[in-house]
């Protein structure tokens, strides 16, 4: 009977805490209708903290009171276990995103069976994009291999965007790209190429500046990493992923 009494009062806090979530995103959602476009790209859940809904719109994460009234940007961390929560849900999304990647739209630097695989969105233009071509070596023997995506940062149209072109569109594309990063121009060429739609899953992604780097499951690391730092900034995220 105790038993019984038990799973009752579980199932009753149960429902309880099921209809304030739903009553929280009625409100959030109503709120949000006037604001975005395609509420379809809207998901709410809630957080660790009582009263705060996190709200995922699109690969953007932002925080709401649960009556809607109070919006809140930045970051969630728990302090106790130094984990950026945002961080997380934002990793979740631009993993699903990576996964629908083609590898031969690449342009690879790196042994198949390379310890790390990582993801940089590149300007050939860019001083540091630059730098960090010029230690692939480096790299490449502390077991990184490099798969270069394009990030025009002046946007389509501009040179950069039209040297980018002419990488992808190259017979070789690595000694293109070799070309590009030493600051000479690659021989033009055109044909269809993900330059540019490889430029919006950047911007999409949260990708401001160049080089960015990504791992396969989504994890960022902005700027220039020099390879033994890099190497360790990997270990460290594996052991946290385990």
């Amino acid at each position: 009977m105790k038993l019984f009494s038990f799973c009752q009062g579980l199932l009753g806090a149960l429902m309880l805490i099921i209809a304030s979530l739903g009553v929280a995103a009625d409100a959030i959602e109503e709120r949000l209708e006037t604001l975005v476009p395609d509420m379809d790209q809207v998901v709410i859940a809630e957080t660790p903290v009582n009263g705060l809904m996190q709200v995922q719109i699109g690969s953007d994460v932002v925080y709401m009171s649960e009556n809607g009234r109070y919006l809140f940007q930045g970051r969630m961390i728990d302090m106790d276990t130094q984990v950026d929560l945002t961080d997380q849900v934002k990793s979740g999304v631009r993993a699903e995103a990576l996964a629908n990647l083609d590898g031969s739209e690449f342009v690879t630097f790196g042994p198949d069976d390379a310890s790390y695989d990582i993801l940089v969105f590149t300007d050939p233009d860019c001083g540091y994009c630059r730098r960090l071509h010029e230690q692939m070596k480096e790299y490449v023997d502390a077991g990184i291999r490099v798969n270069y995506l394009a990030f025009p940062r002046a946007g389509v149209g501009s040179g950069s965007y039209d040297k980018l072109v002419s990488v992808w569109c190259a017979e070789d594309r690595n000694a293109a790209m070799d070309v590009a990063k030493a600051g000479r121009t690659p021989t033009p060429a055109t044909c269809e190429n993900p330059v540019e739609s490889q430029y919006r899953l950047g911007q999409s992604l949260g990708v401001t500046g160049t080089p960015s780097i990504l791992t396969l499951d989504g994890g960022i690391i902005p700027g220039y990493v020099p390879p033994e730092q890099l190497v360790s900034r990997l270990d460290a995220l594996a052991e946290q992923a385990d």
